[in-house]
């Protein structure tokens, strides 16, 4: 009986106990939703923006590209790029004979910026085209394993030299191109004076609009002074005035993209160390500016007919020179029809070529022609 007893007391605290937690629970729900309605806090702009990647420093460029010991591809002028068949058939033959990169112009010799720049004094002068979908090139491009480097020209300028004044023959701001050194070929009159800061700095601002783009590698060409004149030992202050220029180019560019540079094939020889060629390229000194130099080691473009006769001696001969000095080379071949020995083929004088810096040990290499015409070029490779 007394257990009876103690069992029912037991159930009725129990009941009690949940009675009390039921009706702590409703009005707690019943205070929540007689409240009235908060508006939403507004989200700051600054909790909208995404965090931006860290701008890569050359040595922390992404694996694919750091790992990249072997750079060989071809020029393209942008309107091969732009041309779907075309830019196709290039494609297709590099995957097909082991190609990895292209070259492509951005800002070409004619002073012509070929994507939607910007820049406004590109707008100014007229040489902006929008001819290079570059959102939808070079994703399609890296997708398809190339390594992509866009190719500038900085001082051969037509449409900016009609705007700020063209480098003639007489007083210049350097002083020594009026010392009776003519402009060799009527060049002087499509150039702008590397000492011109308005040139620098134009070229600087599309450079850094093409770094923020997508390419791999920005390759400058035409750093230098008009061709024509002398050899001889008036040229220190072209020398200084170039050096100038790829430290302001160092500065501004190179935390955010591989830095490389065309220069002439003739400066690999010695005589370059000299400093009295007028075109004011000293290789040592841009070498301390640029991931890798290609000198144009055309045969076509030199003057004995030892020489141009010799594709492979010729080219072997200029780039170990070059090696000779400790330079970081990845030369440009000759992949144009200009001075080919009637003895030889145009396909053999190609394959001449390769078999120079094979035989040194260059692993990377690219080719030239003007019009982004390579027929010649995959004949040659072709398997015997």
């Amino acid at each position: 009986m007394k257990n009876n007893i103690r069992g029912t007391q037991r159930e009725k605290r129990r009941r009690l106990v949940l009675f009390g937690l039921a009706l702590v629970g409703f009005t707690i729900l019943l205070f929540v939703l007689t409240q009235p309605e908060r508006p939403a806090q507004p989200v700051s702009k600054a909790a909208l923006v995404p965090i931006s990647k860290k701008v890569p420093t050359v040595s922390h460029l992404d694996s694919s590209v750091r790992e990249l010991s072997q750079v060989r591809g071809v020029y393209l002028p942008a309107a091969v790029a732009a041309n779907p068949k075309r830019l196709q058939e290039i494609i297709e033959n590099s995957q097909r004979f082991g190609f990895n990169a292209l070259v492509i112009d951005i800002k070409d010799n004619h002073g012509t910026v070929a994507y939607d720049t910007k820049v406004p004094l590109a707008h100014k002068i007229g040489a902006r085209v929008d001819l290079l979908k570059l959102d939808e090139l070079l994703p399609r491009l890296k997708k398809l394993g190339f390594y992509v480097i866009a190719r500038q020209v900085v001082f051969y300028d037509p449409k900016l030299a009609r705007y700020i004044g063209a480098l003639t023959p007489g007083p210049s701001p350097v002083g020594d191109y009026g010392r009776g050194v003519p402009a060799g070929r009527g060049e002087g009159l499509v150039w702008v004076a590397p000492t011109d800061t308005r040139a620098q700095e134009y070229n600087l601002a599309i450079a850094e609009e093409a770094a923020s783009l997508g390419f791999d590698e920005l390759q400058f060409d035409y750093i230098r002074w008009p061709d024509g004149g002398a050899y001889k030992p008036i040229y220190a202050e072209r020398y200084e005035a170039i050096e100038r220029f790829l430290q302001r180019v160092s500065e501004r560019l190179h935390r955010k993209i591989r830095l490389s540079a065309d220069v002439f094939g003739r400066t690999l020889w010695s005589w370059n160390l000299k400093k009295i060629d007028p075109i004011g390229q000293h290789l040592e000194t841009f070498e301390k500016f640029f991931d890798v130099l290609s000198p144009m080691v055309y045969p076509s473009h030199y003057e004995t007919d030892q020489l141009r006769s010799d594709p492979y001696g010729t080219v072997k001969k200029a780039l170990e020179s070059g090696l000779k000095r400790n330079l970081t080379l990845r030369p440009f071949l000759q992949a144009f029809e200009m001075r080919i020995p009637d003895s030889m083929s145009y396909a053999r004088y190609i394959r001449e070529q390769i078999r120079a810096v094979r035989e040194l040990k260059i692993e990377s290499y690219l080719f030239w022609n003007p019009k982004g015409d390579y027929t010649a070029l995959w004949r040659a490779l072709e398997p015997p």
